[in-house]
């Protein structure tokens, strides 16, 4: 069903006891994510939003069966919570906090590279699966269930990208916002491999910004597969000023390939549905998709 998470997915939550744990936790509950228990050191075998707390990952996994992690953990301790969770054999791993030194993220890397842990994040809004899972921080309400799926490294242009899709008489399969941060886990072509690979994804949203080449990347895959399904796409920073950091930390035109304008170039060259504003994100899909 749909990609990374769905109703069978347990979820546990790293940081559970703390203001941003306990505030998304109760959202994600309420949208009907089978939350099983969380994680705070020193606070094992209390209970928290009805929940068991644990004061370690593989305490949780070992007493839950938990298979999807979410980190509400300040960024200090967030790149040690990603690597506790993957050692605990925590299959996907979703990192919310944003500010995780690069140097952190380079150890992260390296160490996730010997497991089976899939990272989406960090400084990402998480994932959501239409009515089944949440795992993030995005209003559930804005993704109404359907077969477009989106990959976005920015959050709010997630929910703007569903939003305008949902309006189009569309809806979401998965989106999977994967975070803006120089190092990150899962890539643009990985999430798109994702939703090429499966049967309840139609069409993609691809939302970049400037900023690395993840967007080349992937959009030269998707030639390369034969634009197997419809993208559409858009890069987010388009009037930014060489040099300068825009947002997110990864968001900075370092050459030329990186800005906005060569991203749309080479993405249209690949044969992606190219928008110049996300307002016409869901408008450009429709008609791709003969709706």
């Amino acid at each position: 069903m749909a990609v990374l998470v769905n109703k069978d997915s347990k979820i546990l939550v790293q940081g559970f006891t703390g203001t941003e744990g306990t505030f998304h936790a109760t959202q994600m509950i309420e949208y009907g994510t089978n939350v099983v228990g969380g994680v705070t050191p020193g606070k094992g075998g209390a209970t928290h939003l009805e929940r068991p707390v644990f004061n370690t990952v593989a305490d949780c996994v070992k007493q839950t069966g938990a298979n999807v992690s979410i980190i509400f953990v300040p960024p200090a301790f967030a790149a040690d919570a990603i690597m506790e969770a993957a050692d605990a054999g925590i299959e996907l791993v979703v990192c919310i906090t944003e500010g995780i030194p690069v140097q952190d993220m380079v150890a992260v890397k390296n160490f996730l590279q010997g497991t089976n842990t899939r990272l989406i994040g960090p400084n990402c809004p998480g994932v959501i699966t239409a009515d089944a899972c949440k795992v993030g921080i995005m209003p559930g309400f804005v993704f109404k269930k359907g077969r477009v799926g989106i990959v976005s490294k920015s959050g709010t242009l997630t929910y703007e990208a569903a939003d305008q899709v949902a309006k189009a008489g569309l809806g979401i399969s998965t989106a999977i916002g994967i975070g803006g941060d120089p190092i990150i886990g899962t890539t643009t072509k990985e999430a798109v491999e994702l939703f090429m690979q499966d049967d309840e994804t139609d069409a993609i949203v691809m939302i970049g910004e400037i900023g690395g080449g993840m967007e080349a990347e992937a959009a030269r895959w998707i030639k390369e597969q034969g634009n197997k399904k419809p993208v559409v796409g858009f890069i987010a920073g388009q009037t930014a000023p060489p040099g300068r950091r825009m947002g997110h930390a990864g968001a900075i035109v370092g050459g030329a390939d990186d800005t906005a304008e060569a991203k749309m170039k080479i993405m249209s060259e690949c044969g992606i549905s190219v928008v110049s504003s996300p307002a016409d994100i869901g408008k450009t899909m429709a008609e791709i998709i003969g709706k």
